[in-house]
């Protein structure tokens, strides 16, 4: 496996990151080693948050049940006892004006239900990752994107709002994509309100933390040109 442990090191030190970033894989069966999930959780990002406190652990499909649209964006059916608890969430949601029934099918959604899925942080996952998840200041983490564009990875691609989760199926789809988050991700995570999310393939990972130097050293010399330009230039 690539060194994510000096990987994460790198990118924490440069996107100046306050939060871990969280590595996640959808696979067929868990990796012998890894600890199951036990309690519950209210959503799928709630584990985002438990990752990035330091843990590694695999869930199963009825982990993820209590979020209907995040077991919809994971393309996990819900048991037929709560199977109407997604239209009831649609329902409640459309009723306050917060999204609109026709966006429903533009969501993206994983190509097929994951046996399990498997959180850690960055430098402790235990298998190469499907996604990484990065949280940041917004000055900080679009160093990714340009990262992702200097190595030929980026995407081009809107900035995806809610709901989060959409996130991982997207980075999957369409490679390195940003998130605003939503009003559920930052109450489950914690995730500040001048916070956003960046969401990394795993497999373009190490080209991208390999120009992420090379990119802030740029900006570095860019702010200090544009602003001596603003000083000799701006008139008001």
């Amino acid at each position: 496996m690539e060194n994510y442990r000096g990987m994460e090191q790198r990118l924490s030190e440069i996107l100046g990151l306050q939060r871990r970033p969280v590595a996640v894989t959808f696979r067929e069966t868990a990796p012998a080693g890894v600890a199951k999930f036990t309690g519950t959780e209210p959503s799928g990002c709630s584990f985002w948050r438990i990752a990035a406190e330091g843990r590694t652990f695999y869930t199963v499909p009825r982990d993820h049940y209590n979020c209907a649209i995040g077991s919809y964006t994971h393309n996990l059916d819900l048991p037929k006892d709560r199977a109407q608890e997604l239209d009831q969430t649609l329902t409640f949601m459309t009723g306050l004006g917060y999204i609109k029934m026709e966006e429903v099918p533009g969501i993206p959604r994983l190509p097929k239900p994951p046996g399990v899925v498997i959180y850690a942080p960055l430098a402790d996952t235990p298998v190469d990752p499907d996604v990484v998840v990065f949280s940041g200041r917004p000055g900080r983490v679009m160093l990714l994107q340009e990262a992702a564009l200097r190595a030929g990875v980026g995407a081009q691609v809107p900035l995806f709002g809610r709901p989060t989760c959409m996130a991982l199926p997207a980075a999957l789809a369409f490679g390195v994509v940003s998130s605003t988050g939503c009003i559920g991700n930052r109450v489950y995570t914690d995730v500040g309100e001048d916070e956003l999310y960046v969401a990394v393939p795993g497999h373009d990972l190490p080209r991208i933390a390999e120009e992420v130097q090379t990119i802030a050293a740029a900006n570095a010399k860019l702010s200090e040109y544009h602003r001596e330009r603003r000083q000799t230039l701006a008139t008001e």
